[in-house]
């Protein structure tokens, strides 16, 4: 049987993903309830970061550290990686050493290059295309509160980043309509959109991605490896501020979130983001929860 990946939601059918989702929940009760479970003991997950992390680096450890297994934190500062060994040679050793492999990374070929090689399963802990595993958090979270996201209205405003890219594959594979707004200079990419336009839009206007949505989404302006171009960014997205004004377009019952780190006063006001329809710090506890699914179903019984 062919290792199964997760470089991004694309990898699994949407039954799948919905199964993960479930899953999800069901994990979070039995954390909450004490119970302890331990279906991936004396496993090991090798975590590679050239990419700083909180929640991905925590979600991970934390979840390995539950299912009673061990994870293994690598930097390019304290491997090989840093020092030029072939990234097919990493994954061939680690794929005999360790049981699974989560990257966070800058070029998403870096994640697939790796898992031609490796011949146990490699998470794509984000790329600058890509960041599957917040969705399953995020997913999680409407879930949770609102019950499923089939047939609902999504609002992405802001940078057309990876986290917009995965929402585009999650809008296909969950059956909701995203409605992406973007400055002209920020789209998403050109192909994903195209090849998802029975279920996504693209507009330059937040006013109209609000109106009536069931959920409200935002990024931060900069993101990591985009440091100089910050003065630009903040002159450019300032129209694409979250704020009680653009939340008010949307339903009554409509849902905030936002990835994390958040930048106050810049991609969404205090008000909204520390507000009552704000479910951020659920969305970010998921991490934990979704990313033990995703570890159950790739790694159980394997």
């Amino acid at each position: 049987m062919a290792t199964r990946h997760f470089l991004t939601l694309r990898d699994f059918t949407s039954d799948e993903l919905t199964q993960l989702i479930n899953r999800a929940i069901e994990l979070k009760a039995i954390h909450k309830s004490g119970k302890i479970y331990e279906p991936l003991k004396n496993r090991v997950l090798t975590m590679i970061f050239e990419k700083s992390s909180t929640r991905t680096r925590v979600a991970f450890e934390s979840a390995m550290a539950q299912f009673g297994g061990h994870a293994i934190f690598l930097s390019p500062r304290d491997s090989q990686l840093g020092r030029g060994e072939p990234i097919e040679d990493t994954a061939r050793v680690l794929s005999r050493m360790t049981d699974c492999v989560m990257i966070r990374t800058f070029a998403h070929e870096t994640v697939e290059k790796f898992a031609e090689s490796a011949t146990v399963p490699v998470i794509n802990g984000l790329t600058d295309m890509y960041h599957p595993c917040q969705i399953l958090a995020d997913i999680q979270a409407y879930t949770e509160h609102r019950g499923s996201i089939k047939g609902k209205k999504v609002a992405w405003i802001g940078d057309g980043n990876n986290m917009c890219h995965s929402y585009i594959n999650a809008a296909c594979l969950f059956d909701f309509e995203l409605v992406i707004a973007t400055p002209k200079q920020y789209k998403p990419n050109e192909a994903l959109v195209a090849n998802a336009s029975h279920c996504v839009k693209l507009t330059h206007d937040p006013a109209e991605a609000v109106k009536d949505a069931d959920l409200i989404n935002t990024d931060v302006w900069a993101s990591m490896g985009q440091e100089e171009e910050q003065e630009k960014r903040l002159q450019t997205f300032e129209p694409y501020q979250v704020n009680t004004m653009l939340m008010s377009l949307a339903k009554p019952d409509a849902v905030f979130m936002h990835c994390l780190p958040a930048h106050r006063g810049e991609e969404v006001t205090a008000e909204v983001i520390d507000g009552e329809q704000s479910i951020v710090w659920d969305q970010a506890e998921n991490r934990l929860h979704s990313q033990k699914a995703l570890l159950e179903f790739l790694l159980k019984d394997k």
